[in-house]
């Protein structure tokens, strides 16, 4: 690639545009939002819509940035985006962080239909319910991908799954899996189970115990972990809907653990549990 001989100007309209999709009403109103760094961008890329096309609508990336990561701007022109050149203080506009990494996406929203994932009949689901911190929000995203669930939903309570600190949190896994926004806890519920998925709240005051639960062998079942507010858990109303509440045990000394944490143990102890022989994920033979 060939050093480009213009630089976008900073009082571009595309610049502008994207530096708008800072707040929410403008990303709900143009259903797009911002994915920065090569990982997300590529991942951007990569990611196909119903539609087939690529999730990637624009890149602004810096030169020294589009000569490090040629790969990705070259997958960018060949997906058909609009690649722009900027200059450090374009890229520090559009991006979210102190420090950007001289790659900056436009993307399409990419959330599925909740009504999708219950007919893909999913195994392993996380319930984001009155989550409101987006970096949480995004790691508990990272978690589930990482524990191979098959979708994330967030509930009309919790916080913007476009929000640029949830998007950089879960680093590239919200390109991953199926995610669906603004369900009702009650609606979200109601579905999984009429889906033959078992609803288990995550609760630190929870009466069931985790450990109790993987040893009575009750965790290898389709499973949707709910998990609540990084400050109060999840109100009583929310609680009730569960078919169990669940406690991670503390061994330690420590007060409790954080959402993100939880939300990994909770998850991977439902991953092991049904790849177990017997579980919802074992392969019988044919």
């Amino acid at each position: 690639m060939g050093t480009p001989a213009e630089l976008i100007s900073p009082r571009s309209t595309r610049v502008a545009a994207a530096r708008r999709l800072a707040r929410r009403n403008f990303r709900t109103k143009e259903r797009r939002f911002i994915a920065e760094g090569p990982q997300a961008v590529r991942e951007a890329v990569e990611h196909r819509g119903a539609d087939g096309e690529s999730t990637l609508i624009e890149l602004f990336a810096t030169v020294e940035a589009a000569e490090r990561y040629a790969d990705i701007v070259d997958a960018a022109y060949a997906a058909g985006a609009r690649v722009h050149y900027a200059s450090d203080e374009v890229l520090a506009e559009v991006s979210q962080t102190v420090t950007p990494q001289g790659l900056v996406g436009v993307c399409h929203f990419l959330d599925s239909p909740f009504e999708e994932i219950l007919k893909a009949r999913p195994k392993l689901v996380a319930v984001l319910a009155h989550v409101r911190d987006p970096g949480n929000a995004g790691t508990v995203l990272r978690c589930a991908d990482a524990a191979g669930a098959d979708a994330v939903v967030l509930t009309d309570a919790s916080v913007d799954l476009y929000n640029p600190k949830s998007v950089r949190a879960s680093v590239g896994s919200l390109f991953h899996l199926p995610v669906a926004v603004g369900v009702p806890v009650e609606q979200a519920v109601e579905g999984l189970r009429a889906a033959g998925v078992r609803i288990l709240a995550a609760d630190g005051a929870g009466t069931d115990d985790l450990d109790a639960e993987l040893d009575a062998g009750t965790m290898g079942t389709p499973s949707a972990w709910i998990f609540g507010n990084e400050a109060w858990g999840l109100p009583e109303e929310t609680r009730a809907l569960a078919d169990a509440v669940v406690r991670v045990p503390i061994h330690g000394k420590a007060e409790s653990l954080n959402l993100a944490t939880a939300a990994a143990v909770c998850l991977y102890a439902s991953a092991r549990a049904q790849r177990a022989p017997g579980g919802c994920r074992s392969v019988t033979p044919s």
